[in-house]
C-alpha cells in the first residue's frame, strides 16, 4: 500500500502541517511531524473529515459569537487588577481584611506582608476562594513604545519569510553552502574563506522567500541575543560528512538550543570520498540532536554545496519548518526591526543593517533606535539597490540616523520626528541610570537573594575542563543534586580553556562558568568583569559540588511546619448581642494565645479553621491562657459553637531548609 507524507496532504487540503498532525493524533493515527507517513486510506479519512468540518464552520462561527458575547458580559462584572499589587491594595478591591488574605496566602504556602506585591496567579487563588471574578487591567500603551509596539489582531497577520542563520565548524562549508543557496559568490573575496562581516541575503524558492543572515559564527548570534534581540527563526547546522562533530559544532548546538530556535542539520560534502553521514548522525545524537531517520524530530538533509546536490530539498525543508513555526507579521502597521550591524561610513554618515521584524518601513519614515533618532533618508536591499519600502523579514540597509546604533537594538518607526526624538531622549536617560546600576548576572553568592526576589529558579551552568572524563564526572554529580524545586541546567560543556565565546553565552543565558583544571586568559577575565559573569575555577571536583550545593540550599523554598500550642474544651456558651457567641472554655493542655490560629473540632471533625477574635480572662483581654485556667473565646466570623467542642490552638513556623 502506497504512503503519503503529512506535508503533502497538508498542501492538498490547503492547511498548515501542524494542524494536520493534530487531526491525525486526535484520530489515533501515529504522526509526530510534517515528515511522518500515512496510508492512502488514512489520507482519504482526513479528506472526508475536513469536508465535514468545512460544512460545520458557519454554525461554529455563530456559536462562537454567542460565547464571545457571554464572555464580554462576564468580563464587564470582573474586577480589574494590575499584574502585581500589594496585599493591602488587593484586599481593598475585593473588600476583605488584609490579615485574612495574609493567612489565606500562608495556607497556599505564599508568605507576604501587607505591603508586599503578589502576582496575578496569587490574586486568582484568593479571588477563587472568595468567588470573586478578576481580570488583568487592559494597558492601552506602555510607558515607552506603546504607540509603536502593540499586539496585532489575528486577522491582520500574514505569513512572513523565515530568517535563517547558518552555523557550524569553520571548515565544514558554511559559506559555500550559502553561496549554493543564493547563487552568488562571496568566498573568493574573503580572507581564508571565513565570513568577514554580518550581512543578509534573500533566496526565492518556489515563489517563497527565505532570508539568510551571514554571520561570522555563533558568537555574533549570541551577542545579538545577549542584547535581547531574537532575530533568528531557524538555525541551519552545517556538519561535514567526511569529518566529525567538532568543538565549534557543539558550541553552535548549545547556542541554538539556548536561543530556543528549531535546528535543521545540513550534512555537507557528501560528494567527498570517505563521506559517512551515519557517523555524523550518531555523533549528533550524543549531543541531543536526534534526526528523524533515527526516531527524533530534527530534520537532516544530505547535501553537496560544491555540486549543488540536495540544495532544493534543504530549501524545501526550511520552508516546511517555517510553516510549522507559523511565522507571521502584519505589513499594514508601522515598522519594527532589529539592527544587525551598524557603522559610520565616510560621506554617508551612520549606516545600519536592519531586519524588519514586523510592519513596513518606508523612505521618509521617522525612526528611533536606542538613544538615537532620525528619518530614513535612503533604503537599500541586500543587493545594494535603492528601494522605497520593506515588508516583514526583509533585510535592508538604511541611512538617516543621527548616531551609530548598537547591534541588537530595536528600531521603531514613529508617527513623527517629535515622537522619535522624545523616545531617544528617554532612552538616553534610561541608559545613564543603567550604567549607574551594576548589571545583575547570576553568581553563586547572590543566588539566594535572587530567589527571594522571585528572579531565579534555575541555575544555568557552563562547564569547561581539561578532559572529557572530568566533564562527565562534574555533570553527573551536579545533576544528582538537581531537584524538583531548583533545576541545574548545564547549557554547554567542552574541553579547553575558558573563552570569550563562553563568556558571551553565559551573559546571554544568565549562567555561571565552572572551570576544572583550566584557567581563563587575562582578556577573558576582563570581559567577564565587564559583563558581570561569574567564573569559578577548581582543581578538586568536590569543592565545585560543595559550592553549588551550598548555593542551592539558599535557593530552596522554606518548609512550613504546624506546631500545636494546646487544646481548649468548651464548657459553656454565651450569646451576646453585637459580640456574638462567647465560648466559656477551660485550657486542658498547653496554652492558647491571642495571635494563634485555631480549629474547632466536633466529634473529631473540623468545623472551623481560622482566627481568634478575642481572648479574655474574666473581663480583661489576655495575650495567652495556659493549662489549668478558664477563659472566654470568640472566633472570627463564626458563632456555631456548642458545649463539648474542642478548640485546638496552633501556629505555622517557617523552617529553613539545610540540605538539598
Amino acid at each position: 500500500m502506497s504512503k503519503i507524507r503529512v506535508y503533502q496532504l497538508a498542501k492538498e487540503l490547503e492547511m498548515e502541517s501542524h494542524d494536520v498532525v493534530e487531526m491525525l493524533i486526535d484520530l489515533g493515527i501515529e504522526a509526530t511531524s510534517h515528515m511522518s507517513s500515512i496510508t492512502e486510506q488514512e489520507a482519504e479519512m482526513i479528506l472526508e473529515l475536513q469536508k465535514e468540518t468545512n460544512e460545520e464552520k458557519v454554525e461554529d462561527k455563530i456559536e462562537d459569537k454567542i460565547e464571545d458575547k457571554i464572555e464580554e458580559v462576564v468580563d464587564e462584572n470582573a474586577i480589574e487588577v494590575k499584574k502585581a499589587m500589594t496585599v493591602g491594595e488587593f484586599a481593598g478591591l475585593i473588600q476583605k481584611q488584609p490579615t485574612t488574605l495574609i493567612i489565606d496566602l500562608m495556607n497556599f504556602n505564599i508568605m507576604a506582608t501587607i505591603n508586599q506585591n503578589i502576582d496575578f496567579d496569587s490574586m486568582k487563588l484568593l479571588a477563587d476562594k472568595y468567588k470573586v471574578k478578576i481580570k488583568l487591567e487592559k494597558v492601552e500603551n506602555d510607558a515607552l513604545y506603546g504607540d509603536e509596539n502593540y499586539e496585532d489582531s489575528a486577522n491582520d497577520l500574514e505569513f512572513r519569510p523565515p530568517i535563517v542563520t547558518v552555523m557550524g565548524h569553520v571548515d565544514h562549508g558554511k559559506t559555500t553552502l550559502l553561496d549554493a543557496m543564493r547563487s552568488t559568490s562571496i568566498t573568493e573575496g574573503e580572507a581564508g574563506g571565513i565570513t568577514q562581516h554580518i550581512g543578509a541575503s534573500e533566496v526565492n524558492f518556489k515563489g517563497k522567500k527565505i532570508v539568510f543572515l551571514d554571520t561570522p559564527g555563533h558568537e555574533s548570534f549570541t551577542s545579538l541575543r545577549a542584547r535581547g534581540a531574537q532575530v533568528t527563526d531557524i538555525a541551519v547546522l552545517v556538519v561535514a560528512a567526511d569529518d566529525s562533530v567538532m568543538p565549534q559544532t557543539i558550541e553552535a548546538i548549545d547556542h541554538a538550543k539556548a536561543a530556543g530556535v528549531p535546528i535543521v542539520v545540513a550534512i555537507n560534502k557528501m560528494d567527498v570520498p570517505g563521506a559517512n553521514a551515519d557517523k555524523v548522525i550518531q555523533e549528533l545524537s550524543e549531543h541531543g540532536i536526534l534526526v528523524e531517520d533515527w526516531g527524533g524530530d530534527v530534520i537532516a538533509v544530505k547535501v553537496s554545496a560544491k555540486k549543488g546536490e540536495g540544495i532544493d530539498e534543504l530549501l524545501e525543508m526550511l520552508l516546511l519548518v517555517a510553516e510549522m513555526e507559523d511565522l507571521k507579521g502584519n505589513p499594514n502597521r508601522m515598522g519594527i526591526g532589529t539592527v544587525i550591524e551598524a557603522e559610520l561610513e565616510s560621506g554617508r554618515g551612520p549606516i545600519a543593517t536592519v531586519i524588519v521584524n514586523n510592519g513596513t518601513m518606508r523612505v521618509g519614515d521617522a525612526i528611533t533606535v536606542g538613544r538615537t533618532s532620525g528619518r530614513i533618508r535612503a533604503m537599500y536591499n541586500y543587493k545594494g539597490k535603492k528601494i522605497k519600502k520593506a515588508l516583514p523579514s526583509t533585510p535592508i540597509e538604511i541611512a538617516g540616523l543621527s548616531e551609530v546604533p548598537q547591534a541588537g537594538e530595536k528600531i521603531y518607526v514613529t508617527k513623527n520626528d517629535k515622537r522619535a526624538r522624545e523616545l531617544a531622549e528617554y532612552r538616553k536617560l534610561e541608559m545613564r541610570k543603567e550604567k549607574m546600576r551594576a548589571s545583575k548576572h547570576v553568581s553563586l553568592e547572590d543566588l539566594f537573594s535572587q530567589i527571594k526576589e522571585g528572579e531565579l529558579k534555575k541555575l544555568n551552568i557552563i562547564i569547561k575542563a581539561d578532559a572529557h572524563g572530568s566533564i562527565e564526572a562534574l555533570k553527573g554529580s551536579l545533576n544528582k543534586i538537581s531537584n524538583a524545586e531548583v533545576k541545574i541546567n548545564i547549557i554547554h560543556s567542552n574541553i579547553g580553556t575558558i573563552s570569550e565565546a563562553d563568556v558571551s553565552l553565559a551573559a546571554a543565558s544568565n549562567a555561571i562558568i565552572i572551570g576544572f583544571n583550566v584557567r581563563p586568559l587575562t582578556n577573558v577575565v576582563n570581559i567577564a568583569k565587564q559583563e558581570n559573569v561569574d567564573i569559578r575555577t577548581y582543581r578538586i571536583i568536590y569543592d565545585a559540588i560543595n559550592d553549588v550545593t551550598a548555593a542551592m540550599v539558599g535557593m530552596l523554598d522554606p518548609e512550613f511546619v504546624e506546631e500545636i500550642l494546646g487544646q481548649v474544651e468548651v464548657r459553656d456558651v454565651f450569646k451576646v448581642s453585637k459580640i456574638g457567641t462567647i465560648a466559656g472554655s477551660y485550657v486542658t493542655s498547653g496554652k492558647v494565645t491571642r495571635n494563634s490560629k485555631v480549629r474547632l473540632l466536633r466529634d473529631g471533625i473540623v468545623q472551623y479553621d481560622g482566627e481568634i477574635s478575642s481572648l479574655k480572662r474574666f473581663k480583661d483581654d489576655a495575650k495567652e491562657v495556659v493549662s489549668g485556667f478558664e477563659c472566654g473565646i470568640t472566633l472570627e466570623k463564626y458563632d456555631n459553637i456548642k458545649v463539648g467542642d474542642i478548640i485546638e490552638a496552633y501556629i505555622i513556623n517557617e523552617v529553613k531548609r539545610d540540605r538539598v
